[in-house]
């Protein structure tokens, strides 16, 4: 393929996934694993997730919502417990890889994200800011859920981030964490990389640009 860009999602590519903080949490609290996953994934349009990413609820709803809904499926978890584990770790060689992608691609960012501030988890929160401060002025586009009033998995929002940079869908490729994410990346003819880690990802990412990417961070 001609690689004219190369498009990223933001949380669990860049950072280190909020599943395992997810997990945590049901550990302490004796939820089923993967309980909030799950919660996530069903009725995904419209769920409180969906309604929060496209900024339709606000954080008091959305704490209401999530409780009704982890209820209904079997351990009730309240949404304010869930917010404050959004947040990941900074992954280093990540960022290098974008840094080199943009020297030779267009390169730009799809996330599912909310507006709302959200307290207790202050830090979690201010190293999220920080992370974001640190590789959002690298892309040359950027759609965020909560603003454009869209969110993955819905196939508008890839078209957007095309029309913004000017290529075709075939010519990009598009990395996210989450499959159902991928999926209508790839039904639109990019080719579609799912994060699962940094060494997997990088080295399918090189397999399509050509490009060699360090094994350690660089400065």
């Amino acid at each position: 393929m001609a690689v004219e860009a190369v498009i990223w999602d933001f949380g669990g590519v860049f950072t280190s996934s909020p599943f395992e903080a997810f997990n945590r949490l049901e550990a302490e609290m004796g939820a089923p694993k993967d309980h909030i996953r799950r919660v996530n994934a069903t009725n995904h349009h419209e769920n409180a997730w969906a309604l929060f990413e496209r900024n339709e609820i606000d954080t008091g709803r959305f704490d209401q919502l999530f409780l009704e809904e982890s209820t209904a499926l079997g351990f009730p978890i309240r949404g304010a417990d869930v917010l404050p584990k959004l947040s990941g770790e900074l992954r280093p060689r990540m960022v290098a890889a974008l840094k080199a992608c943009k020297a030779h691609f267009k390169v730009g960012c799809i996330t599912n994200n909310v507006v709302s501030t959200h307290s207790p988890g202050q830090d979690e929160g201010q190293r999220a800011a920080g992370a974001m401060s640190q590789v959002m002025p690298l892309f040359d586009a950027i759609i965020e859920s909560s603003k454009a009033g869209v969110r993955k998995p819905d196939p508008r929002i890839y078209r957007m981030m095309c029309e913004l940079l000017a290529v075709e869908p075939a010519n990009c490729i598009y990395l996210d964490d989450l499959g159902i994410n991928c999926k209508p990346a790839a039904g639109l003819g990019m080719k579609a990389i799912k994060v699962v880690d940094v060494d997997q990802t990088l080295a399918e990412l090189s397999a399509l640009t050509g490009l060699t990417f360090d094994a350690e961070p660089v400065a």
